[in-house]
């Protein structure tokens, strides 16, 4: 079907644009549509009518799994950050942005030990001459703690937890993960929860149920300890991977992992070490903590009471090789020795990358500073990529959004009155963060960034030592959080961070710098450009506070039941509508089989983009009925509302390899890039309208 002229309710166009801002625009979208795209019937395949381009022009380097449209705007930021680390301290290149008060001069030494500390961290890890001269030995002497604390034979009774208290305080969860977070049924206070590691070996438990790949794994498994632990019998080492399948069969799926219903289970911490005899979990908490704990919450106690009998069961060798390979996991990395390679390579087999890619040098250690020191990094970003005026467009697009989505609660006729007021009242309590924090740090103040990494040791020749200082300052930070109300005005992404997110204890909505960047994001580009990208990731983020995990929390970020039954089974009713749909789409698997989406995880995603998408679209309509976009320049093909739908899939454009594909599916939560654009646009009521449709109903619809 070929695209047909804007219905009569298009806003009015005043002109074509041909400012470099929109020239610029125009040529990306260009760029990334289909050849034949005026060929390509829009209600049948919207994906390869905007992406097909892109998949022509953009190839994945060998030490990629995939890529879309947000990878490519992280690796421009990475360059500027690159150039940043890379160049002397920039005296004189401080923005207009920022005002005297931000930037003082009475700081510029304070800024300068921050960047000096920040460049020292990235030239350690750049300098693989020395990281090579000093091999596997850093791995080798933690190694040789846990056999210490857990000798393969002659174990004491607190042997077990004392070596799962030594991996956690390297950062590596080993049996069992713990950590501090807001309560979820009383949200301004800190507590502890238990749960099984996010991953036990592999990198998801449907993955141990594939033979061909746990051989392989075992195999790798096997040369890696050997080396580590030469005595030892091959047939020990092997049953490593055994001993992991049974953790991974007793773990939950990760969608039961997402579900607060599923996975909210307060009990004091006695009962809770009673479920696992053998972990002294009362005195591993109690320590990490330095303080008496009396409650924790456990994510599944059904895996505490499985893990007492699988380590009943199992031999202390294994037990102690398994948390060996936790080590190899957790630091191969850090180090540069023939002992980890082989494991390197499977991982990058996982990926269905060469076994032999690696990325760039720079690459890897630019994403190591921005763990190790990211605040002090985004602070020089932040001067270089983000504006005022990119902020107020952003806090714009929010607000409008949030006007759009409380109309959208109102005529719900499937909820109460008084249930929609509450949920109105929940948007207007959402807490819109742009940009960068200014406190907890305050990226823009040096005295606040040198305090934050106060406990962060940097060497210029020590690699593995800087990331073992930077896991144990954030791990005494998080567990000093105890006894302290929940700190709001923290942020769990970095200013560079391509990405967004929803926080439901917090109930608040977080846009770092990094995503707001061309060309899902452009201050001086015609509206329905950024209202269709960023726009559409700020309604998904919204989205989330009402999607099938975050309706569980009212407008304090409160865990609690606060709709009637009648509520919730019309929205369960709804919701199947997603799961159905999703479920049908598939990837190709081992042998080209189909494997499908799993409509259960990724169904909150799904909610969120079919929502966010809608209320973007609404928010553009009404600021474009006020405000007049103008046109683009070459794209007389499009009225501005289909390029609102174009600008929108833009930003899913992408590619992927098989394996990384379906690696994806069974650890993902958001559904293949391909289908969040086919799904989107099945789903939504205004797409169908806009390219005329035949079929103008969406097929599933919630916000």
């Amino acid at each position: 079907m070929p695209i047909t002229s804007p219905p009569a309710s298009e806003p009015a166009s005043s002109n074509i644009c041909t400012t470099p801002a929109c020239v610029h625009a125009s040529s990306e979208i260009l760029y990334n549509l289909s050849p034949n795209y005026k060929d390509i019937d829009p209600c049948t395949d919207f994906e390869e009518l905007v992406c097909g381009g892109w998949r022509e022009r953009h190839d994945l380097r060998p030490d990629q799994g995939d890529a879309f449209t947000g990878t490519i705007m992280a690796e421009n930021s990475q360059l500027l950050l690159r150039h940043i680390l890379e160049a002397p301290y920039p005296k004189s290149s401080r923005h207009s942005f920022f005002s005297p008060m931000q930037l003082a001069p009475a700081s510029h030494s304070v800024d300068e030990d921050n960047f000096d500390k920040m460049t020292s961290a990235y030239q350690a890890c750049l300098d693989e001459e020395t990281i090579k001269k000093v091999g596997v030995a850093p791995l080798a002497k933690i190694v040789d703690e846990i056999k210490s604390v857990y000798p393969a034979s002659a174990q004491s009774e607190n042997s077990l937890s004392e070596t799962i208290l030594l991996l956690a305080r390297y950062g590596v969860s080993g049996l069992v993960a713990s950590g501090t977070s807001a309560d979820d049924t009383n949200p301004d206070v800190v507590v502890v929860f238990v749960s099984p590691p996010w991953e036990i070996g592999l990198p998801s438990k449907e993955r141990y149920e594939d033979d061909a790949l746990v051989k392989k794994y075992e195999a790798v498994v096997v040369e890696v300890l050997s080396q580590l632990s030469p005595d030892e019998k091959k047939e020990t080492l092997a049953a490593v991977v055994d001993f992991e399948k049974k953790l991974a069969a007793a773990s939950p799926s990760a969608e039961d992992r997402q579900d607060i219903t599923k996975s909210y289970h307060p009990m004091s911490l006695g009962d809770a070490s009673r479920l696992v005899p053998k972990v002294d979990l009362s005195h591993i908490i109690s320590t990490l903590a330095s303080q008496q704990v009396d409650r924790v919450i456990v994510t599944s106690p059904k895996y505490l009471e499985d893990l007492a009998t699988i380590l009943e069961e199992t031999d202390p060798a294994v037990v102690q090789n398994y948390f060996i390979w936790k080590a190899v996991q957790a630091f191969h990395s850090y180090i540069d020795s023939p002992v980890s390679k082989p494991y390197e390579g499977f991982v990058n087999e996982l990926a269905g990358k060469d076994p032999n890619s690696v990325p760039e040098r720079w690459r890897t250690c630019l994403a190591h500073t921005d763990d190790t020191l990211g605040w002090i990094l985004s602070r020089f970003f932040i001067e270089r990529a983000f504006s005022a005026a990119a902020k107020d467009l952003g806090d714009l697009i929010v607000s409008d959004i949030k006007v759009e989505f409380t109309s959208k609660l109102n005529r719900a006729d499937w909820m109460r009155v008084d249930e929609k007021r509450e949920a109105v009242d929940k948007v207007h309590a959402i807490d819109q963060k742009i940009g960068y924090p200014t406190k907890s740090p305050n990226i823009m103040d040096p005295g606040s960034l040198a305090e934050h990494y106060r406990k962060v040791n940097i060497s210029s020749d020590r690699h593995f030592d800087n990331a073992l200082s930077a896991t144990a300052s954030a791990l005494a930070d998080d567990w000093s959080k105890l006894g302290k109300p929940v700190n709001r005005d923290e942020w769990e992404m970095t200013a560079s961070t391509v990405n967004a997110y929803y926080s439901p204890s917090g109930n608040e909505i977080v846009f770092p710098a990094g995503i707001m960047q061309f060309p899902v994001f452009d201050a001086e580009a015609p509206a329905y450009v950024s209202y269709g990208a960023f726009g559409s990731v700020a309604g998904h983020e919204l989205s989330h506070a009402f999607d099938s995990s975050g309706r569980h929390y009212n407008k304090e970020g409160k865990y609690i039941d606060w709709w009637s039954n009648d509520t919730v089974k019309a929205f369960e009713e709804r919701a199947q509508c997603f799961v159905d749909q999703y479920s049908n789409f598939t990837v190709p698997g081992p042998d080209d089989k189909p494997i499908h989406v799993n409509g259960r995880l990724t169904l909150g995603e799904n909610i969120a983009d079919a929502g966010g998408l809608s209320a973007a679209f609404q928010a553009w309509r009404r600021r474009a009925a006020v405000q007049p976009n103008q046109d683009l320049p070459g794209l007389e093909h499009f009225s501005q509302s289909q390029l609102f739908f174009v600008s929108y899939s833009n930003w899913w454009c992408g590619k992927s390899r098989k394996d990384a594909a379906v690696e994806r599916i069974f650890s993902d939560p958001h559904a293949p890039k391909r289908y969040r654009i086919l799904g989107s646009m099945n789903n939504s009521r205004e797409f169908r309208e806009a390219f005329d449709c035949p079929v103008k109903e969406p097929t599933c619809e919630l916000w």
